[in-house]
This record gives C-alpha cells, sequence and structure tokens, in this order.
C-alpha cells in the first residue's frame, strides 16, 4: 500500500546550514538512501520502514532540497555537483554512518554514491541503484527529443523553464511516474520550490550532466567511478 504520509524528520547545523534528513531503524549496517532532481527524502518513505527493523536507515535532504536550507547565493552555478559534494560529505561524517554502509540511490544521488563509494570503499557493504548516471554521456546517444530539452535547459529558455515555470516538478517529475501522483504527494515535492529563488538547484542539476565533455570535473568525477566499478 502506498501512502502519502511524511515520516518525521531530523535537523542537524551543518557548516552554516541546517540539513534535514530522516533516520529510522537501528543496527550495526547504515542503509543510506540518496534522492536526486527534483525530489527529496520523501521518495523513500514507502521503503525504509520495510528494511529499518534490522538497519539503521537514513535518508538526507541534499542542500538547498527537501527541508534543507537554501545557499545564499541564488544565482546560477551555485548548486553544483561538487558543492553538494561537500555539504553531503560533511552531512555523512557528523551522523557518523559508520564502517557498514548499503547505498541506495537514484538519479543525480546515484552520482554522489557513486562517487562517495569510491572514495569509501572500505566502508561498502554494498549498492542498490536505479535510474543512474553510470558513466559520462554524448548527445548522440540520446533520443532528438530529450536532446532539444536539454539543449533547451542550457540556454536562456532554461530559466524561463524551470525558476519561472518550474516545470522540474510540475512536469519532469509527475510525467516520469507510472501512475498518477496525490495531489498530496505533489504538495510535498512542490514544497521546498514554491517560490522562483528557490528553485536554482532544479536548474543547476541538468546543467551538471557530464555531457560532451562538460562540465570537466564532473566529467573526470563520473569517468573515474565509471573505471573504478568496471
Amino acid at each position: 500500500m502506498i501512502s502519502a504520509k511524511e515520516n518525521p524528520k531530523k535537523f542537524i547545523e551543518v557548516f552554516d546550514k541546517k540539513m534535514s534528513y530522516v533516520e529510522m531503524g537501528n543496527g550495526e549496517r547504515t542503509i543510506l538512501f540518496l534522492h536526486g532532481n527534483p525530489t527529496s527524502s520523501y521518495l523513500w518513505r514507502n521503503i525504509m520502514p520495510h528494511v529499518s527493523n534490522t538497519n539503521r536507515c537514513i535518508a538526507v535532504d541534499l542542500i538547498g532540497m527537501g527541508d534543507s536550507d537554501k545557499l545564499n547565493n541564488k544565482g546560477p552555478g551555485s548548486y553544483t555537483f561538487v558543492e553538494h559534494r561537500k555539504w553531503l560529505d560533511e552531512f555523512l561524517k557528523l551522523v557518523n554512518v559508520g564502517e557498514n554502509v548499503v547505498l541506495v540511490i537514484h538519479d543525480w544521488g546515484s552520482a554522489l554514491g557513486f562517487d562517495w563509494a569510491k572514495r569509501n570503499s572500505e566502508k561498502l557493504n554494498g549498492i542498490v541503484y536505479m535510474e543512474a548516471l553510470v558513466c559520462p554521456m554524448r548527445r548522440e546517444d540520446w533520443p532528438e527529443e530529450a536532446t532539444q530539452v536539454f539543449k533547451g535547459l542550457r540556454s536562456e529558455a532554461g530559466e524561463n523553464m524551470v525558476i519561472e515555470k518550474n516545470i522540474f516538478v510540475e512536469k519532469v517529475l509527475p510525467g516520469s511516474i507510472i501512475r498518477n501522483l496525490t495531489n498530496e504527494e505533489m504538495d510535498v515535492y512542490r514544497r521546498p520550490f514554491l517560490s522562483p529563488e528557490d528553485r536554482r538547484p532544479t536548474l543547476d542539476w541538468p546543467n551538471q550532466i557530464p555531457l560532451d565533455g562538460v562540465p570537466e570535473d564532473v566529467v573526470a568525477i563520473v569517468d573515474e567511478y565509471a573505471k573504478f566499478f568496471m
């Protein structure tokens, strides 16, 4: 049975901001859930209870997303992959995920998770991934329709599409799910991005996709973890 009910959240001070997360269960093993764009820890609400009876489960809201604070700089390029990684790394240190970690990762959470796993392989017990960024991409490998959409996102039109019209929440998210999201569920996903100034993470993420050699730093990071897991 799918529930729309939110799980209670905790908050922790990371650098100068508060980051929110859901924690449940106890055990020697930590299962870490990482979401992507434009979702939050809410994505995992119906999964965590099934594995928390024998595991410590943590689902974080990435910085600027879910109920985590927004960055002070709200301009283009504020929420880069490397910026997200910095905040996630510090969060994981503060909550002490331990030495026995299983990753459950989706979308951009997969890239963050793969990168963390490469750098912390001694702590890794397993990975479950879906709709993941497994290697750098080339535009020629994409369907033409997808190419045109992301070309638009990387142009001035992206500001209007995402910052003003909020298409990642209003169109992309519900259009990517095989069932209809309820109004209650949509309201939870809308809440972090009610005003245009709060929507910067949802536009910066697609601009971080390692496509045709750019952004160079993300291409290098993804290429490194792709080779590591081969």
